[in-house]
């Protein structure tokens, strides 16, 4: 997997209804406009639903840290991640 690199101060935001992803960069940031109320060229990032645990919303919209988008992005249950076992000696 690629990671990508989220600079400080960067807010990741949800779209939590669904998004025909067929509308491509110009549909898309036209619904984060009109449907979200943020202005799409402002540095932040916008997830459009996929297969990922969501969080409930009011407005259709919700800010998540980055570490929490990097949970959605690998399937991770972000509301009770899973700390695994690491051995704590080599050898």
């Amino acid at each position: 997997m690629i990671a990508i690199p989220i600079p400080s101060g960067t807010q990741a935001w949800l779209a939590t209804g669904h998004a025909d992803m067929r509308k491509h960069f110009d549909g898309l940031a036209l619904l984060v406009q009109e449907t979200l109320k943020r202005d799409p060229h402002g540095g932040h990032l916008f997830v459009f639903r996929g297969r990922f645990i969501w969080p409930q919303t009011v407005d259709g919209a919700v800010t998540i840290t980055p570490a929490q988008l990097g949970y959605l992005r690998e399937g991770i249950d972000w509301r009770h991640p899973q700390r695994t076992w690491r051995p704590e000696a080599v050898g």
